[in-house]
């Protein structure tokens, strides 16, 4: 493998299967939770794919150096395009390469994911919501729509469902990770928004808060909330069953949102978070119930 990409000793012993598996489960993230409930094949498929995502999202989010992340990204580019090719290196192509006919996952899709990654290390700003559209798109829309097909997608238009829903978790991101980006020289909210409220952009970059950034909020999350219902909407009846762990996802997110509305959105100097636990009888209730 190359020493761009090589992995910590401490996980260059474990099987690719083991390895994906320690990569979802040490990331806490609400995915995880709901692919405990997934028939073995489904969640080794899944795993694998989250597992891939985590570590083309680590590279922009962990290297300070732009250009040692881009390197990065570009041996990912073509450790994809080996993978395809029948020769995956990295223990997460090679969980990954086994699920790709039985899913019909495709290179372009994840080369679309990197393609979104590459986005941050070139562009800080978002001039409008269109622009910031495209981005969502790559980084989240695709992701939903692969995890789709692996979750068991049955009717074509269950992919629109998946990029409305893909755009709203990553609106979620963007509203709980404010605070957190600012500290990494990102703004992710549209320039003509902060425009719109009369919030500037060196008071987000300070992390000062205002009527006027709590009004910018109180918008973004209302956008958000009416992806949510935008994407259930499109979900056919057919698909439902099928899309579980996705709705799992969007109780979770959801229930996110709405907690970071509760609190003010204290967005600016904390990351609001929901306990292993609250998420996990999230998933359950969506698993065992059906509902929200």
């Amino acid at each position: 493998m190359c020493c761009v990409c090589a992995l910590p000793d401490n996980l260059s012993h474990m099987t690719p299967q083991d390895y994906v598996q320690q990569t979802a489960s040490a990331s806490g993230s609400s995915f995880y939770y709901a692919f405990l409930f997934l028939p073995p094949q489904r969640r080794a498929a899944i795993t694998a794919f989250y597992a891939f995502c985590r570590e083309v999202d680590d590279v922009v989010d962990e290297v300070s150096d732009p250009g040692v992340a881009a390197s990065k990204l570009a041996w990912w580019h073509n450790e994809v395009g080996q993978a395809f090719a029948g020769n995956p290196t990295h223990p997460v192509t090679q969980a990954l390469m086994p699920w790709v006919t039985e899913f019909d996952l495709e290179e372009r899709s994840l080369q679309s994911v990197i393609e979104g990654c590459e986005m941050d290390l070139t562009q800080t700003r978002y001039l409008d919501y269109p622009n910031l559209t495209r981005y969502c798109h790559l980084v989240a829309g695709v992701v939903g729509e692969v995890s789709a097909k692996i979750f068991g997608q049955t009717e074509a238009a269950t992919t629109a469902y998946a990029h409305k829903l893909g755009q709203a978790f990553q609106l979620t991101n963007i509203i709980r990770d404010v605070g957190e980006d600012a500290l990494r020289g990102r703004i992710y909210l549209p320039v003509n928004e902060l425009q719109q409220f009369d919030v500037k952009a060196h008071e987000i970059l300070n992390r000062l808060d205002s009527d006027r950034f709590q009004a910018l909020m109180q918008f973004q999350a209302a956008r958000a909330h009416a992806l949510y219902d935008e994407a259930l909407a499109l979900l056919p009846t057919n698909d439902w069953q099928h899309q579980k762990p996705g709705l799992m996802m969007a109780s979770i997110y959801r229930t996110l949102l709405r907690e970071i509305e509760a609190k003010k959105f204290p967005v600016l100097t904390q990351r609001v978070a929901l306990t292993p636990i609250r998420k996990l009888w999230l998933a359950w209730k969506m698993q065992a119930l059906g509902r929200f």
